[in-house]
Order: structure tokens, then C-alpha cells, then sequence
């Protein structure tokens, strides 16, 4: 593996490469996860928005229906009064069936009932319509309201929509006295005060939502759901009739578990969090899947009794959110790839000119005095190539006037060489001559010496003789010395050439040497 080498340039694009895929990486999901929270936060409060918008206007769509209702109420009242006018004076026995008919077409009311008292009960006793004679109070429970009225009280009736002395309005309920196909009316009660029977006038549901279904709380559900594109449906809910759905059965009051708009896409979970808001009223939202559907779902408290159910479509709630935060990604990822390239031309450029300098000291290495980088870029590298060149020419300089140096000491030494071989043997010859001329003359002045001595001798003794005496010891002692200087002399000039050849032997070496290494060089 350590033979396997990767230029620079393939280590900085790997690691780049490789530090940029990380990056992008782990932004990509921190800006996943940030977005993700983002857009729950935005689809919450998103939806949170729209249920408060459903709240608002459902609330303003109840009031307006309950006025309207109310008008209808008043008129009620009006029909019940105008009725007590015309049976004025008269008693339960005088009142038929042909003259509430005459009534009953002049009023415009779907039906009237006379209710009176019979034994422990208060029955229908006359009516335009037969299935209502008969009809007991007792049977469904409202025997106590009944005698309540025909004493002229107040009627503790739940869910009535108006009650006052000797009259109750309710809802729109359905008819027990109609079993065979449910019919559901709006029925009014008046006891006109000093008589004894109870006036019962009706009419038909139909009649009532004509008045209020323009602006009743379904209408505006649907206009609600028609404009707003992320809306799936809206409806207000009655948690109490999904704890005992029995009261949906009750014929009085109404009660139904989807009171305006639909409720199509629940499950189990829906169920139980509706019954749980009929104690714990509070705020519940939640994403869903339906059948294949992303659902934002919200459940909100309205009032003491019932719920607004909102759905929202999560996908086309999110997908906005979602395509931004995408181009937000997408952006940041071609950022990056368009960085990564930048940086790879530019170190290509740079690593181009690094393997220019390389090369041109991998030349110097060799000897090539005249390798020379062409790196044009004004830079660093630049100046360094710049440098690099100035240095190699003044190498090549140096190495050139070296060389030519060491020629003139190669020629130097061996004119010196030759010189002082000649010159050694010349001396050896003049040392040998001037050896032997000094020992004649030696021999001969020790002779003369001898001789003078002899004679003196043979003279008698005096002060001038032992002076000559003496004098010619002392002559004798300086030829010897003078002898010996002669000899001495022209052994240490011997010894002297014989160096300088040495040392002009070894200089020519030397020379010879730093020719042959400054030949390795390349000048030219």
C-alpha cells in the first residue's frame, strides 16, 4: 500500500469531495428537521387560524340562526294568540275539527292541536290531523309541563327555544304521532289565560330551514369549505350523544351527534377523543391518516355542549412549505457543487504550477543548470518560479566561474609539479656537489691545520704559540660547523621541493576532482 501513491490534486479532490457530500449531508438534515418542525409549527398555527375562523363564524352563524329562529319563535307566538282570538269564548266541546281546518288554512300552519285534561292525563282532544288525536302528554313525559301551563306557570322545558307564562316554543323535533314515516315539525304551546285547554299550532321543518338555511350553520360550512382549498370538512359535534348514542333515538329534544356539517372521515381514535371532550373539554389537534389522506384534525370546545371538528388537508397545507423548503435544500446543495468546482479549478490551476516547479527541481536535482518554470500567475507561485529562476542562474554562475577556477589551479599545479620534480632533482644534484666541494675544502684545510700545528710544535714554548694554538682549534671547529651548514642546507632544501611536489601533486588531485563533479552540471 505504501507504494500506491495519489497525487496532491486526487487527495484535496477526494477530501473535498468527501467533506462537501458530509456537509451537504448534515445541513440537508438539520434544514430537514428545522423544516419539518417549521412546517408543523406553520400547519398548526395554520389550522389553529382556520378553526378559530370556523369558531368565529360558526359562532355568528349560530347567533343569526337562533335570531332568525327566534323570529320564527315570535311568529309562532303571533299564530298561537291569533288562534286563542278566534277560539275565544268557546269551550274544548264547541271547538271541531272543521273549524280548525278554517284555521288552519287562514293561519298558513301545517297543523293544530287541541291539548286538554282527561282523567290524569292531558291528550290531544281536536286537531286538523287524526294521528294527533289522542296523543298523551303523560306518554312522553310531559305531563308536568302540561299542567304547568294550564295554571298559567312557566314550563321548565330543555332545549325549548322560548319560554314564558302560558307559552313554550321548541325546536324543530320529530312527530310521535307520526310513526310510520318520521316527520319533524316545529310546534308552539299556548294556554290562553281562563281557558282550559292548551293550543298546539305546527308547522313543518321544511318551512323553518327555508327560513334559515341561507344563513344556518350548514350553508356557511359549505361555503366555508368550498373557498378554503385546505379545508376537507367542518362540523359541530355533540360529544354527549357519542357517549349514549340512545339520545339520538329520543324523539324530544333532538339531539343528533353531528349537529351541521359532516363527519365522514374518522376512526376509533375520533370516537374516543369525542367522548372523553363531553368531561375534559379541551383543545385536541392532531395529523391523521385516512384512507390514504393526510389529515390535520382539530377539535375545539364551543359552548358547554358541543365541539368544532375541523379537517385539513396536510398535504396541501404542507406542499408549500415543503417545495420552499426543497428549493432551499436544492439551492444549497448546487451552492455547494458550484464551490466544489471553483475550488477544484483553481487548485487545478495551482497544482498545475506546483508540478511546473517540480519538475524544474527534479531537473536541478539531475544537474540540469538550465531548467527553468514558466509560471505565469501573479502570486505567490509566481514569485517563487521567479525566484527559483534567479536562483538556478546564479547557481549556474557560481558552478561556471568554479569551474574555470579550478582549471587555472589544475594547469597551476601541474606547471608547479613538474617545476618541483625538475627542481628536486637539481637540488639533489647541487646538495651532492656542494657536499663534496665542502668536504675537500675540509680535508684540505684540516690538513693545512694539521700541518701549521705540527709545526708549531716544534717551536718552543711561548704566549704567541699557545695563541696560534688555540686560534687553529677554533678554525677547525668552524669549517666542521660550516661543513655540517653545507650539508644541512641543502638537505632541508631538498626536503622543501620534495613537499611543493607533494602538495602540487595533491592540489592537481584536488583540482582534477572538483573538475570531474562540476562536469556533472549542466550549463548549456
Amino acid at each position: 500500500m505504501n507504494g500506491m501513491k495519489s497525487s496532491l490534486r486526487t487527495q484535496f479532490l477526494v477530501r473535498i469531495f468527501i467533506v462537501m457530500i458530509v456537509t451537504a449531508l448534515l445541513t440537508g438534515l438539520i434544514q430537514l428537521y428545522f423544516i419539518n418542525d417549521q412546517i408543523a409549527e406553520q400547519t398548526k398555527n395554520q389550522a389553529s387560524l382556520i378553526s378559530l375562523s370556523v369558531e368565529s363564524g360558526l359562532k355568528e352563524t349560530l347567533v343569526a340562526a337562533k335570531s332568525i329562529e327566534h323570529q320564527i319563535d315570535l311568529k309562532m307566538i303571533s299564530y298561537s294568540k291569533h288562534i286563542a282570538e278566534i277560539l275565544k269564548g268557546k269551550s274544548v266541546e264547541e271547538i271541531d275539527e272543521e273549524l280548525l281546518q278554517n284555521v288552519k288554512e287562514e293561519i298558513g300552519v301545517s297543523g293544530i292541536t287541541i291539548f286538554a285534561k282527561r282523567d290524569d292525563d292531558i291528550v290531544g282532544v281536536v286537531s286538523t290531523e287524526p294521528e294527533e288525536i289522542g296523543f298523551s302528554m303523560k306518554k312522553v313525559g310531559f305531563l308536568e309541563v302540561g299542567e304547568i301551563m294550564l295554571q298559567g306557570g312557566k314550563a321548565p322545558v330543555p332545549g325549548a327555544t322560548f319560554i314564558d307564562h302560558n307559552i313554550v316554543v321548541l325546536p324543530i323535533a320529530q312527530s310521535a304521532s307520526h310513526n310510520e314515516i318520521p316527520s319533524f315539525f316545529k310546534y308552539a304551546y299556548y294556554h290562553p289565560p281562563g281557558s282550559e285547554y292548551v293550543i298546539n299550532p305546527y308547522i313543518e321543518a321544511d318551512e323553518v330551514n327555508r327560513f334559515i338555511e341561507e344563513v344556518g350553520p350548514n350553508t356557511w360550512i359549505s361555503e366555508m369549505v368550498s373557498d378554503n382549498p385546505y379545508l376537507s370538512e367542518i362540523a359541530i359535534l355533540a360529544p354527549e350523544v357519542f357517549v349514549d348514542p340512545k339520545l339520538e333515538e329520543k324523539i324530544y329534544p333532538p339531539k343528533k351527534k353531528v349537529v351541521y356539517g359532516q363527519f365522514n372521515h374518522y376512526n376509533e381514535d375520533d370516537i374516543n377523543i369525542i367522548k372523553k371532550m363531553a368531561v375534559h373539554r379541551e383543545k385536541v389537534s392532531f395529523v391523521q391518516d385516512i384512507n390514504g389522506q393526510k389529515l390535520y384534525k382539530t377539535y375545539l370546545p364551543i359552548g358547554d355542549n358541543f365541539v368544532v371538528y375541523t379537517s385539513l388537508d396536510y398535504g396541501k397545507l404542507s406542499g408549500p412549505l415543503y417545495r420552499h423548503s426543497l428549493i432551499l435544500i436544492f439551492s444549497g446543495l448546487l451552492s455547494l457543487f458550484a464551490l466544489f468546482f471553483l475550488t477544484a479549478k483553481f487548485f487545478n490551476r495551482v497544482y498545475i504550477n506546483i508540478q511546473k516547479i517540480k519538475s524544474q527541481l527534479l531537473l536541478l536535482e539531475a544537474g540540469d543548470l538550465t531548467a527553468k518554470s514558466d509560471v505565469n500567475d501573479r502570486n505567490e507561485l509566481g514569485t517563487l518560479s521567479d525566484s527559483a529562476n534567479n536562483m538556478v542562474d546564479h547557481l549556474r554562475k557560481l558552478i561556471h566561474d568554479t569551474t574555470e577556477h579550478a582549471k587555472n589551479v589544475q594547469r597551476t599545479s601541474a606547471i608547479v609539479e613538474a617545476e618541483a620534480s625538475q627542481s628536486v632533482e637539481k637540488m639533489y644534484q647541487l646538495s651532492t656537489e656542494a657536499t663534496a666541494k665542502s668536504r675537500e675544502h675540509l680535508y684540505s684545510i684540516m690538513d693545512f691545520l694539521e700541518s701549521m700545528e705540527e709545526f708549531l710544535q716544534t717551536l718552543p714554548a711561548s704566549d704567541k704559540k699557545d695563541e696560534l694554538l688555540k686560534s687553529i682549534d677554533e678554525i677547525k671547529k668552524v669549517a666542521h660547523d660550516r661543513t655540517a651548514a653545507t650539508t644541512d642546507l641543502t638537505l632541508s632544501l631538498s626536503d622543501l621541493l620534495k613537499s611543493l611536489h607533494h602538495q602540487s601533486s595533491q592540489l592537481s588531485k584536488i583540482s582534477n576532482l572538483v573538475l570531474h563533479q562540476m562536469a556533472k552540471f549542466k550549463l548549456n
